[in-house]
């Protein structure tokens, strides 16, 4: 790979990665702001365990791992496998909410991937079982993006949704922010590692506390984020 071909591609990466990608992860907090409701969270100390936690054991155990192989699949053109994980991902999700975050984010990624031609993307777009992790991984294939690269910006992008939710809920300052991301994302690389540690057997993650918030979300009187 030439060095132009190596800046089209991170250039590339950092629009998967970004806020500003229009598949409107901006209106989900994961059972974030039922949490907060709650006062389970409710500093700058407290939403560094919250989302630590979730880092390690829910990114870390189910969602990575299985970006991995669904990056393979897809560059091995490998259908059948590509089916397999994403519905294994969308069975470990353990909420409706969860599953529709997941799924609502992955179609919309599959229309705009088709929008930007990657013809492979269209048959995802009616999917009921499309996860956005299937449709990143589709996206990397096609644009030639190393797995190493898409897992740490996968990580990434979830963690800066989730840090900008805390804030604006608690509320917390900028600094904050940023803080929070400095702080949290020093652990990104090592969860990546260990993602691709793991064998099949050892997919799986329990968040007790991440799957109850979320449940109890799904009938909180008021709330600004869909799940």
């Amino acid at each position: 790979m030439n060095r132009q071909r190596e800046h089209l591609t991170l250039l590339r990466l950092f629009q998967l990665a970004s806020p500003s990608l229009p598949v409107g992860a901006y209106a989900y907090s994961q059972g974030l702001e039922w949490a907060i409701d709650a006062g389970w969270v409710c500093d700058e100390s407290t939403l560094t365990d919250w989302l630590d936690d979730q880092l390690a054991h829910s990114l870390g155990g189910v969602d990575l791992p299985i970006l991995a192989r669904l990056h393979s699949a897809t560059c091995a053109e490998d259908e059948r496998a590509q089916l397999h994980w994403s519905r294994q991902l969308v069975a470990l999700r353990e909420t409706r909410e969860l599953v529709d975050d997941d799924c609502d984010r992955g179609r919309a990624l599959a229309r705009l991937l088709r929008y930007l031609g990657v013809d492979r993307a269209t048959s995802w777009v009616s999917r009921r079982d499309a996860p956005f992790a299937a449709l990143i991984a589709l996206a990397a294939a096609a644009w030639d993006i190393p797995l190493s690269s898409l897992m740490h910006a996968y990580a990434w992008g979830w963690l800066e949704n989730q840090v900008l939710v805390g804030v604006r809920l608690i509320p917390l300052g900028q600094v904050a922010d940023q803080r929070l991301l400095l702080d949290l994302a020093r652990g990104i690389p090592a969860v990546c590692d260990a993602a691709l540690a793991r064998s099949d057997d050892e997919i799986g993650g329990m968040l007790p506390s991440l799957a109850l918030a979320s449940c109890l979300h799904e009938t909180q009187y008021t709330r600004l984020f869909r799940s």
